[in-house]
Formats: structure tokens, sequence, C-alpha cells
């Protein structure tokens, strides 16, 4: 009698303990939830550019596509109040997955240059995808890596036309 007091408490302990853990997790597991949609178009869409700050993820529901901003690879733009010879060129490294697709990496730069291979826009399923924006400007400032982190980009994604096949990816 006294082994099935035990069990049974044990048992009871264990069933309320799951309980509790069920209602802890459920009004504070909002990291990594994404953000309603409408919120999203609001603040983050200008003129059909849509930003993204380094490092950030959205889904774009009306293109059925996933956009994650990862970075730059290269920026040799001339900074502010410095005259230079060559405006340079900032490459940014943008990943996008379409609902039914493997995830790609396009490389966006800041101006067409065919011959160093930097192109403004690439093609993903179906779609043009330009980078508009790239903001903040380089500061004259050593080391190379003063806004690492702080980069962010506006890119925008129309219809491709499928005439040109230079920039399909």
């Amino acid at each position: 009698m006294f082994h099935k007091a035990i069990i049974l408490s044990l048992g009871l302990l264990t069933l309320a303990g799951c309980n509790a853990q069920k209602k802890t997790k459920a009004p504070g597991s909002t990291a990594g939830t994404p953000s309603p949609m409408n919120e999203t178009k609001n603040s983050a869409q200008k003129g059909g550019v849509i930003y993204f700050n380094q490092g950030e993820n959205k889904f774009l529901k009306e293109y059925e596509m996933n956009v994650t901003f990862k970075g730059i690879s290269e920026d040799s733009r001339c900074p502010e109040g410095v005259a230079c010879i060559w405006a340079g060129v900032a490459v940014a490294q943008v990943e996008v997955m379409g609902t039914y697709s493997r995830p790609m990496v396009l490389t966006l730069a800041t101006m067409d240059n065919t011959g160093r291979n930097y192109h403004k826009s690439a093609e993903f399923n179906g779609y043009t995808i330009s980078l508009e924006e790239l903001t903040p400007s380089r500061k004259a400032e050593p080391g190379g890596k003063d806004l690492d982190g702080q980069y962010r980009i506006g890119i925008k994604i129309t219809k491709a036309d499928g005439k040109s096949n230079s920039t399909k990816k």
C-alpha cells in the first residue's frame, strides 16, 4: 500500500510539472516569430523598395519568397569628405529562397560593371531583384570595418521581363 501511494504521488508531481512548463512557454515564446505582414509592409516598404538591416530575414508573402540580407562582402565606396578617382562599389549578399526552391545567395552591387562582374540586379524565380539603396555611407576612418553590422539595404522586386539573361543566376 505504501509503494502505491509513493508511485501515485510521483506520477501526479510529474504531470503537474509538465502542465506548469506548458503554461510558462506559451505566453513568452514570441522570440523567433515573424511580425504581422501589415506591420512589415508599412514600416519597411516605401515606394516599392523593401528595406533590410544587416542579418534581417523577412518572408515576403506577395512574392512567395524568403529574403535575408546576409551582409556586405565588399565596400570600396569613396568615403565622405574625400576626393576619389573612382566612386567605388559596395557588394551586398542577399539570400533568397522561394516557397518551392532551394536557397540562393545573390550578389547585388551598387553599380553595374560587367567587366568586374558587378550587377545591380539579378533574377530569381521569375522576379528581378535590384539593389536600390545602401546606407550608411563610408566615413574616412582607418580600419575598413567601421560600418560592419550597421548596413541597411533597400531592394526592389519586379516581375522579370525575360528579355535579358546576362544577370540570370
